[in-house]
C-alpha cells in the first residue's frame, strides 16, 4: 500500500512538472526560460511563405535563435489584422486594403517589405457565358467579395470608375471558400477575388476576367507585416524572418517547376493553375518604394472619400524599411 502511495505521489509530481513546462511556451513572441514562440499567419496564396513552410526553413532558422514557430491559417487579410490587434499574430502577408483599414483603426503594425507589386493581383470574375461584359453591366447584380480585402477595394474602384455606387449593386460579403462555392453555383453574378482563385476559375471553369487593377492603371501591392511590439522586442528575429522569405523567393525563382509542384501538392491545385498564378502576380521582397507609397496613399484617400475608412491617414507612417535593408545585405 505504501509503495502504491509513493508511486502516486511521484506520478502527481511529474504531471505537475509537465503541465508547468507546457505553460512556458508563450504565444505572441513572448520570451521565457524556454523559447520565444513566433506566430506566422498564412492564407490561401501560393508564395514564398508557403514554400518556406513546406521546407521547414522558418523552423530551422528560428531554432538557431532560440525561437519556435507556430503557423496560423487564414482565408484573407482582414482576419490577420484582427489577430495582430489581439496580439495573437507576429508576422503576416496581406494586400493593400487591409493595411489601410488597420492603420485607420490604430492597430500596431509595420510594413517591412513589399511582397508583390500587384498589377494583376485581383480581378472581378464573371461566369462563362455571362451577359456581363462591362462594369456598368454589374448594376443590380450580386457580387461576392471578402470585406476589407484587396478585392473589396478593387470592386469599389471599379464601380466608381463606371459611375456606379455600392448601392447600385448587391454586395455579398463572403470569405473566399464560401464565395467560390456561391460563384460556381451561380448564386452570385460576379466575384472580386485574388490569385490563385483567379487562375483556378479561368482555367478550370472558363470564367472571364471583367477587370483587374491594370485596367484601372492602379497597383494592389502586398506587404509583409510585423506586429510593432514584436519588432521592438525582437528586431533580430524580424530580420531573420525576411531572410528566410528571401531564401524561399529565390528558390522559387531558380527552381520554378519544382516550386509549382510543391505548391500544387500543398494546396491540392492543378499545376497549370499554380504556374499561372505565380506568373500573373510574381513575388518580390524589396524595400517599399515611393511609387508603392504613392499608390497606397491614393487608395487610402479614395477609401476615406467614400467613408470606407473614417480617418484620413498618412500611409508612410507604417512603412519601416530598416529590416528589409538589413536582410538583403550580402
Amino acid at each position: 500500500m505504501k509503495k502504491q502511495v509513493r508511486i502516486l505521489l511521484v506520478f502527481s509530481f511529474l504531471l505537475l512538472f509537465a503541465l508547468s513546462g507546457c505553460g512556458n511556451e508563450q504565444a505572441n513572441g513572448e520570451t521565457n526560460g524556454k523559447a520565444t514562440v513566433v506566430n506566422i499567419g498564412i492564407q490561401q496564396n501560393v508564395d514564398p511563405l508557403l514554400l518556406a513552410k513546406e521546407k521547414g526553413w522558418f523552423e530551422e532558422a528560428f531554432e538557431k535563435e532560440g525561437a519556435k514557430v507556430k503557423w496560423v491559417e487564414f482565408q484573407s487579410g482582414p482576419p490577420q489584422i484582427e489577430a495582430i490587434s489581439a496580439n495573437h499574430l507576429d508576422f503576416s502577408s496581406v494586400g493593400n486594403s487591409p493595411v489601410i483599414s488597420a492603420q485607420a483603426a490604430g492597430i500596431g503594425f509595420k510594413e517591412i517589405s513589399n511582397a508583390r507589386l500587384g498589377q494583376k493581383a485581383d480581378a472581378i470574375l464573371v461566369q462563362k457565358g455571362s451577359s456581363i461584359k462591362t462594369v456598368k453591366d454589374l448594376k443590380g447584380k450580386k457580387i461576392a467579395v471578402a470585406k476589407g480585402s484587396s478585392g473589396f477595394n478593387l470592386l469599389y474602384e471599379a464601380l466608381h470608375s463606371a459611375g456606379l455606387k455600392d448601392t447600385d449593386v448587391q454586395i455579398i460579403q463572403l470569405q473566399p471558400d464560401e464565395a467560390q462555392a456561391a460563384f460556381n453555383a451561380k448564386k452570385v453574378d460576379a466575384w472580386a477575388i485574388w490569385e490563385p482563385f483567379i487562375s483556378y476559375e479561368t482555367i478550370k471553369h472558363q470564367a472571364s476576367i471583367l477587370l483587374t487593377e491594370n485596367d484601372l492603371n492602379n497597383l494592389a501591392p502586398s506587404f509583409l507585416l510585423v506586429r510593432s511590439q514584436f519588432a521592438k522586442e525582437h528586431p533580430e528575429l524580424t530580420v531573420t524572418f525576411l531572410k528566410v522569405y528571401e531564401k524561399a523567393r529565390l528558390w522559387e525563382k531558380n527552381h520554378f517547376d519544382e516550386a509549382v509542384a510543391i505548391y500544387g501538392k500543398a494546396k491540392r491545385l492543378d499545376q497549370r493553375v499554380v504556374a499561372s498564378a505565380l506568373r500573373n502576380n510574381p513575388s518580390t521582397n524589396v524595400p517599399i518604394s515611393d511609387k508603392v507609397i504613392e499608390s497606397q496613399q491614393k487608395t487610402a484617400d479614395f477609401q476615406y472619400g467614400l467613408k470606407i475608412i473614417h480617418k484620413k491617414i498618412d500611409v508612410r507612417r507604417v512603412v519601416d524599411n530598416q529590416y528589409i535593408e538589413k536582410a538583403l545585405k550580402k
